[in-house]
């Protein structure tokens, strides 16, 4: 139930705003389903109810990783050097100023408490590492240990989960709650409530009095407590009109309007179940969500969470700005995964993707012949250590052949081939019968360069010698 209504200045807008002072807790018998929204055996309604809130992005805004966390929950253990490299190139890419300002790790097993001591020890300004523990006192005495100042903290808050996996009320779901918080406040640990489910939580019966009480118990302790709020299923929407409880603007919005929570202790977490991820972080931050929380490649439980590589070019995008990352770094962990752990990254991924700047149509191809910025998004030499590519099949004509002899030998402006030359029409004739023959799967670059040497061996011995 609402309680008070007062008036009072936004300090921002200068609008007198009306405002309730507080939501309390709703401790109802049965749990709230939303089976107008989730039936289970139909797909998810988006209901809308029209109410559009403002847009209020913070002027400070970060990403936070969870992939030695969530991320590794969906592939086989990282080793502790690959933990220690990813992190070391993820500072690269996060730069100086701290883009990417946080890790959490796992601390449960020997191995991932050597991984978080290695981390911590390596000196790096960012990102900080945090940690994932189980709420009780022995893991909280394992994160002070280990110097280790802020700890997530597994907060379920949807009746999915306290009713139906905690088989708890929502009066002793919140007591339980708030009882290991003030245990991490006690240790001098900062507490990272992660609020599981809020997408299918009753926000205004639970979620806001529980941030609420949150709210209190740090102006009591004087210690920052964040919200991570948690679309565990990827529910969440980003339209301007949609009703709680899938609305992210109204959920962001709602956290900072009733239970006053400063952006700079809100953070996002989504999952890509419904093709959402990137664009709900996006809402996150364009609604005053300080921090967007992601993974690696967007590996993670389901169809995994939002890739950080993503996040770091919305952040670009945004702030018309690199802001001291280097997206280098980006391509080098995605060599690393592939050559070093074995995890195979789909060819067409953004940013990633063996082929993501790559075309197979001879017409793209004759157009980046003569300006590549006709069918590149962006100087991905520069940017992301990654010229553009032709990937030669049946389709790339003479314009894809041409431009693949001047890619794969490195060819000087001067130098370049153009695709009326000999040695362009000689290869199209070999490749064409290969496909006249039955041949269904893009010519690789060594089979490429046999076709050369065959077709003009002198040619093959100079052009060799420039790569």
């Amino acid at each position: 139930m609402r309680n008070k209504k007062i008036i009072e200045m936004n300090k921002k807008t200068h609008l007198l705003e009306e405002r309730y002072y507080s939501y309390s807790l709703q401790d109802v018998k049965k749990p709230q389903l939303f089976r107008d929204v989730f039936s289970y055996r139909h797909v998810p309604k988006i209901i809308f109810n029209e109410t559009v809130v403002p847009m209020n992005m913070p002027s400070d805004i970060w990403i936070t990783d969870t992939t030695f966390r969530d991320g590794q929950q969906s592939m086989s253990p990282f080793t502790v050097e690959q933990i220690v490299t990813l992190f070391k190139l993820m500072s690269r890419l996060g730069g100086k100023n701290g883009i990417i300002r946080q890790s959490e790790f796992f601390l449960y097993s020997e191995k991932d408490r050597k991984a978080a001591d290695t981390c911590l020890n390596l000196g790096l300004e960012f990102p900080e590492v945090t940690s994932w523990i189980r709420a009780n006192k022995k893991d909280f005495e394992l994160v002070k240990q280990m110097n280790i100042k802020e700890t997530g903290i597994l907060v379920s808050c949807s009746d999915y989960h306290i009713f139906k996996k905690m088989n708890l009320t929502r009066a002793q779901a919140m007591d339980k709650y708030l009882g290991t918080v003030k245990d991490a406040l006690s240790e001098g640990i900062r507490p990272r409530c992660h609020f599981e489910d809020i997408t299918r939580a009753d926000f205004y019966g639970f979620v806001v009095p529980f941030a609420t009480e949150l709210m209190k118990l740090m102006e009591e302790s004087g210690i920052p407590i964040k919200i991570r709020a948690c679309d565990t299923l990827g529910f969440g929407v980003s339209f301007p009109g949609a009703a709680i409880p899938r609305s992210v603007p109204g959920i962001i919005y709602g956290l900072k309007h009733y239970a006053k929570v400063p952006s700079a202790l809100l953070e996002w977490h989504g999952h890509n179940d419904f093709y959402k991820v990137v664009t709900n972080a996006d809402t996150a931050w364009l609604y005053g969500c300080s921090a967007v929380n992601c993974s690696l490649l967007g590996t993670g439980e389901r169809t995994g969470n939002c890739p950080l590589e993503a996040m770091a070019f919305e952040y670009a995008s945004f702030k018309g700005t690199e802001d001291g990352m280097d997206f280098t770094a980006i391509t080098d962990i995605a060599e690393y995964f592939e050559k070093e752990i074995g995890y195979d990254i789909p060819p067409k991924t953004p940013f990633v993707g063996k082929f993501f700047n790559s075309t197979r149509a001879g017409i793209h191809a004759d157009g980046m012949l003569k300006n590549e910025e006709i069918y590149n998004v962006f100087d991905t030499k520069k940017i992301l250590n990654r010229p553009i590519t032709v990937a030669v099949n049946n389709l790339s004509g003479l314009a894809g052949i041409a431009y693949w002899i001047n890619q794969y030998y490195n060819l000087a402006k001067d130098e370049k081939v153009s695709k009326n030359a000999d040695i362009v029409a000689k290869m199209k004739t070999v490749i064409d019968k290969e496909y006249e023959n039955g041949r269904c799967t893009v010519m690789t670059d060594e089979e490429l360069d046999v076709i050369l040497e065959n077709c003009d061996d002198k040619l093959h011995k100079i052009l060799t010698l420039k790569k």
